[in-house]
């Protein structure tokens, strides 16, 4: 798996491609793009879940901190990384 840990600044913001229902799950980084495949199927958002899980340890953050901007129900997604301690709205 790729490793992003550099990119863990609190603020920040990841636009992710997810491709669900893939026989190989991970993550690559793609011309400037993160692109994650997960084996989940995209229902009850069990593909977002499964995405968001492999950002974070891609990262090497608690998959807590990372919340969903916008892309519920899109391929297309939007992390934000929050800072330790913080509760936000979902």
């Amino acid at each position: 798996m790729t490793d992003l840990c550099h990119l863990a600044l609190p603020g920040a913001t990841f636009a992710v491609r997810v491709t669900p229902n893939s026989r190989r799950a991970g993550l690559d980084l793609v011309d400037g793009q993160i692109r994650i495949s997960v084996a989940e199927p995209p229902e009850d958002g069990r593909a977002t879940e499964a995405a968001r899980v492999t950002l974070a340890r891609a990262l090497g953050v608690a998959k807590t901190r990372l919340v969903l901007v916008r892309g519920t129900k899109s391929r297309d997604k939007l992390f934000r990384l929050d800072q330790p301690g913080t509760l936000s709205m979902r």
